[in-house]
């Protein structure tokens, strides 16, 4: 199995009174309230969402998992 780069997404901003289409970003990265951390895989989509709500989280790290 090839080794999957990860990050860690945090919620820095309230959704309350965005767009729905940014909610749902939020939402599909599996963030649910401020300062909530989530690891996602890092792929072109997620790459995508993160950068459709810059304004609303920040990524606290970036990793390469080993392969197990």
């Amino acid at each position: 199995m090839a080794d999957k780069k990860m990050m860690k997404v945090k919620l820095v901003r309230s959704v309350h009174g965005r767009l729905a289409n940014h909610k749902a970003c939020v939402r599909g990265l599996g963030l649910r309230r401020m300062n909530h951390v989530v690891e996602v895989e890092d792929t072109p989509c997620t790459r995508g969402m993160v950068n459709t709500v810059s304004y609303m989280v920040s990524i606290v790290e970036e990793s390469r998992d080993a392969a197990q």
